[in-house]
């Protein structure tokens, strides 16, 4: 069913169902809820009676009587129970413990399903590519007749190619899901020569990891020269002060030794002496003119400079925070990027899903990468090898991450509880990187122990560029307020390191009781992804009462993006509806400002079952996985038989 059959439902309908479902309520507002106009509000019942109804009657007059809603409801799962309110001590004890126990973190045990199962048998890559021979011969697993592909390939999903329109050619030829667009009836691929000469040796996407690189670090033979000397002054100097790269030094106008040689006595002076020859004979030979950056390493206070003051910044985000929805977070006015996290050692093993964490788009002009990690070794290495084979601005240390899997391993928030490990990060990241070096923290570990306030002034000594703060423990979670007033604190303790906020923010009001508070700039995450459109609100400090159809356009930008990105075969088009569906489960707590009783809605109210003031607003504001998928199904195509779906986030962030 098309989007044009979803907006098209006439007001009429609503009418219709306002007789029917919608159940006027005077009562006082409930505990925990985002307050609603009462001729909006409805139940769950009702809802979802409507919507299915609704869906099914509009699908009928698209010409799509045959396809039953029971497939759509198949590809996913029930939608849960509602969380259970926090019970006071008095209420709990009278419920019992298992009234009193609450749904938190991820769904761990969710089906895992790989984009490639939903291709039956793909074409080989030597006949998409057209005149390639193969080279695996008659032991390839792939379709090399072009006509025993058809026969199972999947229906195109539309007429026109994005990929095609923006570009002037697909590189998937035939294996297209928009096929028809650029293929000619002898199954060969369209060309246009006019786009194709404009995006002529432009690259859109830089920091892909080359084949070359992979298997150098596949087998270990990358070089970490910079790496190697911090490391030998870290194990030489265990009972003695560290070298010192930026700080107070810098801040008072004198750099230390970039070397780290006058921090020695003379002895240890000629013994380093021999290892800066290397320095002075490159590897390599080398053509061009000669530099004073060949001669002389870069001082700390002359590294690359970012300016962070006053700026929106987009948090980076685990699964969700992809490049697509960068891009479309960019276009609202998002000021600073950052990748998804990536694991140290992940990168150092050459994984490709890991490097493509760090791919950054044109439209991307401020932008860095976020790490994890817990050894001086594995993070200063990573360092390097950042700072030598990527295009980033600043590089972001994660040091706020609360998953089990990260802190037991002493990385994420127990960075800030071995602050000896971390000085050594910190200290070692700052020697082999020309970027500024971030860190991003925890109020603390425990929910009433704050120790960022005795981290900051340390952070600021050795030598970190900017401090982004959460205003939450790792007990916490997300499941109580953010402590603004403990971030104001802070903020004046990092000074002149700039410090951003983050926690909380999903209104521009929101932005500007933050920006009272002395933080140098704010982070948006969750508030992000309920409503990308949050950074033009809060440029323009206005509530932005988009609609619902406004809200599909934003989607159908992020699917020709994900297309873009991840391929416009069958393979490409389910992992774009993956995260697109990943997305959905944030988005859909967004309730339109025309609805609400009271202005701004607040990130930890949940919102209650509402009928929106139209159709598509209603199935948009649907808990549902299965309504989910049929938004995704507007804008991607029929899901395939056996796709299934389940969150990542069991949303367990309301009061």
């Amino acid at each position: 069913m098309s989007e044009k059959g979803v907006e098209g439902a006439c007001e009429g309908v609503m009418e219709k169902a306002a007789g029917e479902t919608v159940e006027k309520r005077t009562d006082v507002a409930v505990k925990g809820q985002a307050a609603l106009k009462p001729e909006f509000l409805t139940t769950k019942e009702k809802f979802h009676g409507f919507v299915d109804s609704e869906w099914q009657s509009l699908k009928g007059e698209n010409g799509n009587k045959n396809d039953k809603v029971e497939e759509t409801k198949e590809a996913s799962v029930e939608e849960p129970d509602a969380k259970k309110l926090k019970l006071e001590p008095e209420e709990r004890n009278k419920a019992g413990k298992q009234d009193g126990k609450r749904l938190r973190g991820q769904n761990k045990s969710r089906p895992h399903v790989k984009p490639t199962t939903y291709d039956e048998k793909r074409l080989c890559l030597s006949v998409v590519k057209e005149n390639r021979e193969c080279t695996f011969g008659d032991k390839c697993h792939f379709h090399h007749d072009i006509a025993e592909y058809l026969a199972t390939k999947p229906a195109d999903i539309g007429e026109s190619c994005y990929l095609y329109d923006t570009f002037g050619k697909c590189a998937f030829g035939v294996t297209c899901r928009y096929a028809k667009a650029h293929t000619t009836p002898d199954l060969k691929t369209m060309e246009n020569a006019e786009l194709i000469k404009t995006y002529e040796g432009r690259s859109t996407v830089k920091n892909s990891l080359s084949k070359d690189l992979q298997n150098s670090l596949r087998k270990r033979s990358v070089p970490f020269k910079k790496s190697a000397e911090y490391l030998k002054t870290l194990s030489n100097n265990k009972d003695k002060k560290e070298p010192q790269r930026n700080g107070d030094a810098c801040a008072a106008g004198v750099c230390a030794d970039p070397t780290g040689v006058e921090q020695q006595n003379a002895s240890t002076e000629a013994k380093k002496q021999p290892q800066a020859s290397p320095e002075k004979q490159p590897p390599v030979k080398t053509v061009g003119p000669l530099t004073d950056e060949d001669v002389i390493k870069l001082r700390p206070c002359e590294k690359k400079q970012v300016d962070f003051q006053d700026k929106l910044y987009l948090a980076p985000l685990t699964t969700c925070g992809n490049l697509p929805f960068r891009r479309v977070c960019k276009r609202f006015g998002a000021d600073i990027t950052c990748g998804e996290m990536a694991m140290c050692t992940n990168l150092l093993q050459g994984q490709q899903s890991e490097w493509a964490l760090l791919k950054r788009h044109e439209s991307e002009d401020v932008f860095g990468v976020q790490v994890e990690g817990c050894f001086p070794d594995t993070m200063t290495r990573v360092a390097e090898l950042i700072n030598n084979n990527t295009d980033v601005d600043f590089v972001d240390i994660n040091s706020g991450c609360p998953i089990d899997l990260v802190y037991q391993k002493g990385g994420g928030c127990g960075l800030m509880t071995r602050t000896r490990k971390f000085e050594q990060i910190i200290k070692g990241m700052n020697y082999v990187l020309d970027v500024p070096l971030t860190v991003k923290i925890r109020t603390g570990v425990q929910e009433k122990s704050n120790i960022a306030h005795k981290l900051i002034p340390e952070m600021k000594n050795w030598g970190v560029s900017m401090i982004t703060l959460h205003g939450r423990s790792r007990e916490q979670r997300y499941t109580k307020s953010a402590d603004w007033d403990y971030i104001s604190t802070c903020s004046k303790l990092a000074s002149p390191v700039p410090l951003f906020g983050n926690g909380d923010i999903l209104s521009y009001e929101d932005a500007m009781k933050a920006r009272e508070t002395g933080v140098s700039g704010i982070m948006i995450a969750r508030g992000a992804l309920i409503k990308p459109w949050m950074f033009t609100e809060i440029k323009e400090s206005r509530h932005w009462d988009i609609s619902s159809s406004e809200r599909l356009d934003i989607l159908r930008d992020f699917s020709n993006f994900g297309l873009e990105h991840w391929g416009s075969d069958t393979r490409g088009v389910e992992k774009t509806r993956t995260f697109m569906l990943e997305w959905l489960s944030f988005m859909c707590r967004y309730i339109p400002v025309g609805l609400l009783e009271r202005v701004p809605q607040k990130i930890n109210e949940r919102p209650p079952y509402y009928m929106g003031r139209n159709y598509l607003e209603s199935l948009m504001a649907s808990q549902n996985v299965g309504d989910w998928v049929r938004i995704s199904e507007m804008l991607l195509g029929p899901v395939p038989k056996n796709f299934n779906f389940l969150p990542k986030h069991k949303a367990n962030a309301y009061k």
